[in-house]
């Protein structure tokens, strides 16, 4: 028998900004508990992005990011009569932020060359132009999706 659902925690505000995106962005970013050093890179990123994207508002601008990373639809395997089938599902707004953040801060992870700040930067300012690793990720996935259309009623 399974134990009770978890009950889903309250979003956190990060400090400087009073905004869940970017305590998520710190949280994702950050490495043996070490959240001041998160924080101190995200905020560098982010503000350095706002500018060279020339964005006046820095939570904004981490906004239009996240939203053109954004996936509306996924695959997910489903087991029916010994075969595996990826069956589109659509996301929910609380997870396509998930997976947004993820994918930024792991194409971000990937990459090497610059100090992390930097490279966060950069696929922030990718992210809001609509280009980029972390938005070939959403496109990738959504055509994944959209392949496998003719499994979506497979879904429950």
């Amino acid at each position: 028998m399974r134990g009770k659902r978890a009950k889903r925690r309250s979003l956190k505000l990060d400090r400087k900004y009073s905004n869940p995106i970017i305590a998520r962005f710190i949280s994702k970013v950050m490495q043996d508990g070490k959240k001041s050093l998160a924080e101190d890179l995200v905020y560098a990123a982010i503000e350095k992005g706002s500018k060279i994207a020339k964005e006046e508002d820095v939570v904004s601008f981490v906004n239009k990011a996240i939203d053109n990373v954004r996936p509306a639809l996924e695959i997910k395997a489903r087991r029916v009569g010994g075969a595996n089938y990826q069956v589109p599902m659509p996301v929910s707004p609380r997870r396509q932020e998930t997976l947004a953040v993820r994918w930024v801060v792991e194409a971000s992870r990937k990459k090497s060359g610059k100090s992390f700040d930097e490279i966060l930067c950069d696929q922030l300012v990718d992210a809001y132009k609509g280009e980029g690793d972390a938005v070939r990720k959403k496109e990738d996935t959504e055509k994944m999706a959209e392949a496998n259309k003719a499994f979506a009623h497979f879904r429950w």
